[in-house]
């Protein structure tokens, strides 16, 4: 597989402070890639800085082609989606009508394929079609982070970014969501996968980093990363050595 995303020596500092240091990392086209780590350790910021959202220095590269000073409306136009750890949804809109401004770029060229779309999200998520005319701001949790994936999906993504999608779920919504995250792969849509439930995010991916103060500390296949037993002592609450469990 082709790299889609290639990331060599990415630097983001606020202020005097470096939040991410020097990180390297790659996404193979049609495949998953998680970055775990504990709180603070800077995985929301490079995801802002991949989207364009926040001055970093280093090579970004995507597609073959260096994006480090492209705009974050030409990234989405090229591909890349960012679904935010808060969501961001139009709370006073409908569910329809964020989906419809997931596509915004794609009506303004005249797409004829938003129809098919739209009815390929309510399939995905059966609840947004139920809920269609419903404010957004009415969903619940699990509602919401389905109607975050389906806006995102309307955009038609080569790359889509996923930041803390399990945050605040319960664990029948994690899996369902999870569920999703793996047949996305399927459709060819690369993802990037930024996540707290380390457990969750290995099964699912297939290659990881963890991020610690702002560094690659350990990377690799991710089922190598799941028995490894440093990770599964910070990260999968277990004791070191103790990888049965782990899997």
């Amino acid at each position: 597989m082709s790299l889609l995303l290639d990331v060599r020596d990415l630097c983001v500092t606020y202020g005097k402070v470096e939040a991410v240091h020097r990180v390297a990392l790659s996404v193979k086209e049609g495949s998953i890639v998680t970055v775990i780590g504990p709180n603070g350790a800077g995985k929301t910021t490079l995801l802002a800085a991949l989207m364009g959202m926040l001055h970093a220095r280093g090579s970004v590269s995507y597609a073959g082609k260096e994006i480090t000073r492209v705009e974050p409306e030409q990234r989405v136009s090229r591909g890349l989606c960012l679904v935010p750890e808060r969501r961001e949804l139009f709370a006073t809109m409908t569910v329809e009508d964020n989906l419809v401004l997931g596509a915004f770029h794609r009506y303004r060229k005249r797409d004829k394929a938003i129809t098919a779309d739209f009815e390929q999200v309510y399939q995905l998520f059966p609840r947004l079609h139920e809920r269609r005319r419903q404010l957004a701001g009415t969903l619940s949790g699990g509602e919401r982070q389905m109607l975050a994936l389906g806006r995102a999906l309307m955009s038609r993504p080569r790359l889509l970014m996923l930041d803390e999608p399990s945050l605040g779920l319960a664990p029948l919504i994690v899996r369902d969501i999870f569920r999703v995250i793996a047949g996305l792969r399927e459709t060819g849509v690369s993802i990037l996968l930024v996540e707290q439930n380390a457990r969750a995010a290995l099964q699912v991916a297939d290659y990881g980093y963890v991020l610690e103060t702002g560094e690659i500390a350990i990377e690799g296949p991710s089922a190598d990363l799941a028995s490894d037993p440093r990770v599964v002592e910070s990260y999968l609450g277990l004791v070191a050595g103790n990888t049965e469990k782990a899997s």
